[in-house]
């Protein structure tokens, strides 16, 4: 019994009424196509269950339709932005390959180097902190290949940029803290090499500073984003001389980590302490009490990154001028871990 043969762009063509060429521009989803037509093409495909070979349309051309998505740190974050890019992709016949790199390995520009030379990706997204990482950006650029950066700090004149103000999102949610009486506030950072993590410690120094709120550097601890980090900065800001009555921590792992020692030693959340986080990823609200926090778009900023790509990447007509630098609404997300301070 012979194999049934799979449906053709031919077939598809025939059943829409159309040419070749505009079955080839709907599935690359190349503009210059009329709405009415694009349609009935879709239709076409759908009704013969059409399913475009990736490798044949790479070899017809010069795109690859493959996206790489490189990262530093497994988490939510990746999580969420991934299932962001991945569903675009899926609506526009794009492939995504997610990599993971350890930015302080000696071996890495060796790494990447071999990875370029067996794959011929369309373009690459970088999260952070590789979105600041000289030899990943130097290998990508000797590849030519067109990069979108989340959260970038350095040269941000080369590449897209995708972000949120974190420095004002920190600001704000210092300025909560602020307004409910806090004065005695301690602050758990990220990674030092992430860009992230020196805009929201600013926002949070410089609010502090504004409202005549000292700052006590023994309770400023770097918790790497790391729930592991962020149970030992926990722990030393509660067994200071004058512990906190409120902890901001940089991500929500990390504040986490410190409503579980706090909850160990006994204390009532948030009467006796207000503990706030940033990103609002699944465990904010997982947790008891359930974390006050900033809401990222993830899904929208991936969804952003490969728009960015799919519409405008090189081998198309090259980035618009200037370069793209787009920065995404945040939110803070009022909870019940924090509230005002207990009665000295």
């Amino acid at each position: 019994m012979r194999p049934r043969r799979s449906n053709t762009m031919q077939d598809v063509a025939n059943r829409a009424g159309v040419s070749l060429k505009t079955v080839s521009r709907v599935v690359n989803n190349e503009p210059f196509v009329q709405a009415e037509t694009r349609e009935r093409v879709q239709q076409a495909i759908e009704a013969l269950n059409f399913r475009p070979n990736l490798n044949a349309r790479g070899l017809a051309g010069d795109r690859s339709y493959l996206i790489g998505l490189f990262y530093d740190q497994p988490g939510d974050y990746l999580a969420e932005f991934q299932a962001g890019v991945a569903g675009r992709c899926r609506e526009v016949g794009f492939h995504l390959m997610v990599e993971p790199w350890d930015g302080a390995s000696p071996d890495i520009a060796r790494q990447v180097s071999a990875l370029l030379g067996q794959l011929r990706l369309e373009a690459a997204i970088l999260l952070p902190p590789l979105s600041d990482h000289v030899i990943m950006l130097e290998k990508l650029r000797q590849a030519d290949v067109p990069i979108v950066r989340v959260a970038p700090t350095l040269a941000l004149e080369d590449s897209p940029a995708i972000r949120i103000d974190d420095y004002s999102a920190a600001r704000e949610m210092t300025d909560y803290l602020l307004s409910l009486g806090h004065r005695r506030i301690g602050f758990i950072r990220g990674r030092a090499e992430h860009g992230a993590t020196e805009q929201r410690w600013r926002g949070f120094a410089d609010a502090m500073e504004q409202a005549g709120a000292a700052i006590d550097p023994a309770l400023v601890l770097t918790g790497n984003f790391l729930f592991s980090d962020g149970l030992t900065c926990a722990e030393q800001m509660l067994d200071a001389a004058e512990p906190p009555t409120a902890i901001f921590a940089s991500n929500d792992d990390t504040a986490a980590a410190a409503i579980w020692v706090a909850q160990q030693r006994g204390l009532r959340l948030p009467d006796q302490l207000s503990v706030v986080g940033f990103d609002d990823a699944a465990v904010a609200s997982m947790i008891w009490p359930p974390l006050t926090t900033i809401r990222q778009p993830v899904a929208e900023l991936a969804r952003v990154a490969a728009d960015l790509i799919i519409e405008h990447a090189p081998k198309r007509g090259g980035w618009p001028k200037p370069m793209p630098d787009r920065t995404l609404d945040y939110e803070l997300i009022k909870r019940r871990s924090a509230t005002r301070p207990p009665q000295r």
